[in-house]
């Protein structure tokens, strides 16, 4: 996620506003701006499609940036109010493995910076953005918000900024310049400057009507469209006018379309935010559209302006403005339709779940990563759809539980479990779904240090597939059950049942991310207990298997107990290497507890090479890392041993004061800055080599073979 751009044409990095084109606004544009000078909250407010986003986008993004940034959370694709909060950490880039509120996560993060928040399309949200602007706003004081919405926001301090139409030679020159676009020039045409007023100046009235000139001339679309103003009023006696005029402009454009583009239309509005063709071709044809039409209907909307076409990280996607997809679902549910549309939403998005996982482990893996993340506000809407139907139980286990790799491996463990545990406390039953659905709440329960849920479910999971003779589900039960018993300390009782599940994934034939992690967090275990070539053994394997199939997660937390094996045969060079790709790995795919490993043991490794400034800086920035993943180095006395021998070397050479002093540096830093600051350190800077056994290795220093404190029960998982 970034910023906004200097020229304004991007406000952060998840959803670019086209403002390339921006036409008028002159006197608003500066008014808005003075506005925020003296206000920390204002509202754009405005009928739709009279230009808010844009002009907020404009003026956002044409300021000076505060220190910390502009940032846009896109709330019209947000419909369940719950996940407002989680909208504005996404947009952040804020990754959470806690069992905290996302607000909590906010509130820490946004504490003593100062930045502009800008929330776009509220209305649908008033209650749930209200409370957490004033939540914001009273304990942030370096926070401005800039809310745009069809209402005020309500709350105490908000200034209204209350947007009209266009102006006549505006809203003539946004004609003229959108007529360009479809190669017509409309020039000094009086039917223009009629044509503008009859549409009340309002943006997107505009827009749709000079997307009809490659079909009709001005003098024709003012015909047509006063034969409709006098038919229609297009809203009730007690709407606003320029609500009655838009949504008859609206109208009257969707009776210019042919039947298959209004088909089309309503269709398109089962989706939430983006959209592709392939999932357009799926759920919009049949009953008169075929899918091989589908194709040409969707560019004579996008040459109408119904529909928007953007180019995204993951191709060209699609998407309609609220206002246009509200008037499509209308006609949808008017049709009878609805159901059988948003039935075949679920069924696409449950199938390219289903995809995605087995691409995972394959080279696709970053490509999957980035679809599932352009694809979740279409995934929720699948999801909440599942679990409001009286049969959608089992899909909605078997929807969530799919979706593993992307709440474990993209840092998204708070949302889902959110989706699982809904899913689970549905009617009962042993089918597979529910199995997996357990198993992995129980995984992301002990991500989260959650101990107690995460074997409630684990030992829930392993009953029901005993019952049920499920043996897939009882070794991924019995797979996790050791990676709890890994992170507390507990090495026999781990060793012994990640080697059992092993066999038992083997004996299924089971191979894939998860099992190769089983084989990782083993060779953990081995580490642990002072057996290193066996985790040399273990994760060599791993490496391989991963490199054969074009995996990288997994491969990503065997380089980590690898350059742990290097560093303790004394290779720093070595364990440098491993662990700088380890680390760029896993900041990719936004795995915030992989970074966190690494970066700590980065800093044992630089102490090692004889620079203790900067280890003692890695290890500040890990301190401000671990609050967002769960218990520090979660709370195992076996995970801390390289942390305190770092610690300890380093402010035996650098006094405390100094040591203190570079904590603090480390801690200030953000994520990005200090991944791009590990990463861009190829060598040791500004000390010189450590004298030969000035830093002990393993066996000296760290008796790996006992805790060097009571074990804990509490913490995260090692890896994924």
């Amino acid at each position: 996620m970034r910023s906004h751009q200097p020229d304004g044409t991007e406000v952060n990095g998840n959803l670019p506003l086209e403002l390339d084109g921006f036409v008028g606004r002159r006197a608003e544009l500066p008014a808005l701006a003075r506005a925020l000078d003296t206000s920390r909250l204002v509202t754009v407010t405005g009928p739709g499609g009279i230009g808010k986003s844009r002009l907020a986008a404009r003026v956002a993004g044409g300021r000076c940036a505060p220190p910390d940034g502009v940032w846009r959370v896109e709330l019209a694709a947000v419909r369940d109010p719950e996940f407002v909060d989680y909208a504005v950490v996404e947009t952040l880039g804020l990754t959470d493995h806690t069992t905290r509120l996302p607000r909590e996560t906010l509130l820490e993060h946004l504490a003593g910076r100062r930045l502009l928040l800008v929330l776009d399309g509220f209305e649908h949200l008033v209650d749930a953005c209200a409370a957490l602007v004033v939540d914001l706003l009273g304990q942030v004081p370096g926070l401005a918000v800039l809310a745009v919405g069809r209402r005020p926001l309500g709350v105490a301090g908000e200034q209204v900024f209350a947007l009209g139409p266009l102006s006549e030679d505006e809203a003539v020159e946004l004609f003229g310049e959108r007529a360009g676009r479809q190669g017509a020039t409309t020039g000094d045409d009086p039917h223009v400057r009629q044509l503008c007023r009859r549409l009340d100046g309002i943006p997107l009235a505009i827009e749709l009507a000079a997307g009809r000139l490659g079909a009709l001339s001005p003098e024709q679309l003012l015909e047509r469209l006063d034969d409709r103003f006098r038919l229609l009023t297009g809203g009730g006696r007690d709407a606003l006018p320029r609500h009655r005029t838009l949504r008859t402009a609206i109208g009257w454009s969707h009776e210019l379309c042919t039947p298959e583009e209004r088909l089309l239309w309503s269709r398109l509005s089962v989706f939430a935010g983006q959209f592709d063709l392939e999932a357009a071709e799926y759920v919009c044809s049949g009953d008169g559209l075929h899918s091989d039409d589908v194709l040409d209907v969707l560019s004579a909307l996008l040459a109408q302006s119904v529909v928007a076409r953007e180019e995204t990280a993951t191709g060209v996607r699609y998407r309609m403005l609220d206002t246009v997809r509200a008037y499509g679902a209308e006609w949808l549910e008017a049709m009878g339709d609805a159901v059988r549309l948003r039935r075949r939403h679920r069924d696409w998005y449950v199938g390219l779940a289903t995809w995605c996982e087995l691409e995972w482990f394959s080279p696709r893996q970053n490509e999957v990563a980035a679809r599932i993340e352009a694809e979740l506000p279409n995934l929720r809407c699948a999801l909440e759809y599942c679990l409001t139907e009286p049969d959608g139980a089992e899909l909605s286990r078997h929807l969530a539980g799919s979706l593993w790799f992307c709440w474990v491996g993209c840092g998204r463990l708070s949302e889902g479990r959110h989706w699982l545990e809904r899913s689970v406390e549905l009617e009962p039953g042993h089918e597979p779904a529910r199995l997996k659905a357990l198993w992995v709440l129980g995984h992301v329960a002990i991500l989260q240090g959650d101990t107690v849920p995460a074997l409630a479910a684990l030992q829930e999971c392993r009953e029901e597939a005993e019952l049920s003779a499920n043996a897939t589900a009882a070794a991924y039960a019995e797979h996790r059950t050791g990676c709890l018993a890994l992170v507390s300390d507990d090495m026999p009782r781990a060793d012994g049942l990640l080697r059992s599940s092993l066999e038992h994934y083997q004996e299924l034939g089971e191979l894939n991310s998860n099992v190769l992690m089983a084989q990782v967090e083993l060779a953990m275990a081995r580490a642990f207990l002072g057996d290193l070539p066996d985790a040399v053994r273990l994760c060599e394997d791993v490496r391989q298997v991963c490199e054969d199939h074009g995996e990288r997660w997994a491969r990503s937390y065997a380089l980590y107990v690898l350059a742990y094996a290097a560093w303790s045969e004394g290779d720093a060079a070595r364990a440098r290497e491993l662990l700088t790709d380890c680390l760029a790995c896993a900041h990719a795919f936004h795995d915030l507890l992989g970074s966190v490993l690494s970066i700590e043991l980065l800093a044992l490794v630089t102490v090692t090479e004889g620079d203790p400034a900067e280890a003692a800086v890695l290890q500040g920035a890990a301190a401000s890392l671990w609050p967002s993943v769960g218990l520090p180095l979660f709370g195992s006395a076996y995970y801390n041993a390289p942390h305190g021998l770092c610690e300890t070397t380093a402010r035996e050479r650098l006094g405390d004061e100094r040591y203190e002093e570079c904590v603090r540096q480390g801690r200030a830093l953000g994520r990005d800055a200090v991944v791009s600051r590990a990463l861009g350190r190829a060598r040791p800077l500004g000390g010189l080599p450590a004298p030969r056994g000035s830093v002990p290795h393993a066996r000296a220093a760290l008796d790996m073979q006992q805790p060097a404190a009571s074990p804990t029960r509490k913490g995260g998982e090692t890896a994924g």
